[in-house]
């Protein structure tokens, strides 16, 4: 939970987690006048204050400010973000996530953990990578309580199923951060459940206090194994009978994602549902496919994509770019609305339906000589 009141330290057993919290605002300023939605209380005040940006015609984002920073695990930081003149933020659901746009154009796209039914703040669990591109990096080392952060409207790729007879969540280290907000909603609903969530030790584990504070003690299972196999978490024996009307939904590193669809072959079409961080399996050559053209419909600009680049890096070329975070295929950031033309699909994130108008610049490719994109 995080609290009020000046920065300040909290030991709790087993785990330190530092707060860092804004000071109370205590000022009537921060009151915004006709302000859509129902207000929530003032977070506090605001602290501090070449190419051209390709948008889909939807793209909006949201000026937010960190309401407080905790430190959840020697790796993980968990940051609620909420509006500085006290609104509410937009409705989302559970498993949706929202990007975050850095200091040198960088975005990376991060799952809302919080109850989706609270509009009062949103929570993002970051992982620092040290392996990656920089951008946990970024938030670990330099955003702090006060700081205002340019936040996209959420997005919803990885939601529940209504109807389903029973879920079964299952995440390991930094996955659990959209099948906790699936806790949360699956509880409002008083729909049954389990959640699975594995992890080395209970230090190295997220939210595991507030997940035992949620969940009923049969609902929630922990796997700290420690190195040793026979307190591991086993997959293939858990899905080993997919019963009618249950639905699975995993997340978590690469080999977690790995064992996971292995052990869930077997489960009828439709009922098993993942949420990638990282590509499960090196793209398809990029090169493999001839060049084309895509043509800019409401820039009325034709640009040409050699069989060695990405519509990503053809745009950025000429001077032009779209929101990107993976540029792998796996978070949506660059999601562009297709006009005409047929696609070659590479991501891991779009449904089939979206891929009827819809796909990820950063990845996929035209099949014919041309596309036409609504950019």
């Amino acid at each position: 939970m995080f609290l009020t009141g000046e920065w300040f330290l909290r030991q709790t057993p087993g785990s330190m987690n530092t707060v860092y919290k804004t000071p109370d605002p205590g000022s009537a300023s921060l009151a915004a006048a006709g302000s859509p939605g129902p207000a929530v209380p003032a977070c506090g005040h605001p602290r501090g204050h070449g190419h051209t940006r390709l948008q889909a015609a939807d793209f909006v984002t949201l000026k937010l400010m960190v309401r407080g920073v905790r430190i959840e695990t020697d790796d993980i930081r968990v940051y609620e973000l909420c509006d500085p003149h006290g609104r509410a933020l937009p409705q989302t659901a559970a498993g949706a996530h929202v990007d975050v746009h850095l200091a040198g154009g960088r975005v990376r796209s991060y799952s809302l953990a919080g109850d989706p039914r609270d509009r009062s703040g949103w929570w993002l669990a970051v992982q620092r990578e040290m392996r990656g591109r920089g951008g946990s990096r970024t938030m670990h080392d330099t955003v702090r309580p006060g700081d205002i952060l340019t936040v996209g409207q959420p997005r919803q790729d990885f939601g529940l199923i209504d109807g389903a007879h029973r879920s079964l969540l299952l995440a390991d280290g930094i996955g659990i951060a959209p099948l906790k907000a699936m806790a949360h909603e699956l509880t409002h609903r008083g729909a049954p459940f389990e959640l699975h969530y594995a992890a080395r030790t209970s230090r190295q584990a997220a939210f595991v206090d507030a997940l035992r504070e949620l969940l009923q003690a049969d609902a929630l299972h922990l796997y700290f194994d420690a190195g040793e196999p026979v307190r591991r978490l086993d997959i293939a024996a858990l899905l080993r009978e997919p019963a009618p009307g249950t639905h699975a939904y995993f997340c978590g590193s690469s080999g977690f994602m790995a064992d996971c669809e292995q052990a869930l072959r077997h489960w009828p079409p439709g009922m098993t549902h993942a949420q990638h961080f990282t590509a499960p399996a090196p793209v398809a050559d990029p090169i493999a496919s001839g060049g084309f053209e895509v043509y800019l419909a409401r820039s009325r600009v034709r640009v040409p994509v050699a069989p060695g680049q990405s519509i990503v890096r053809a745009l950025e070329l000429t001077g032009r770019r779209v929101p990107t975070s993976c540029l792998a295929g796996i978070c949506g950031a660059c999601k562009t609305r297709v006009l005409d033309g047929e696609v070659e699909h590479r991501d891991f994130i779009l449904s089939e339906h979206e891929r009827q108008c819809a796909m990820t610049v950063c990845v996929s490719r035209a099949r014919g000589g041309r596309l036409v994109l609504d950019l």
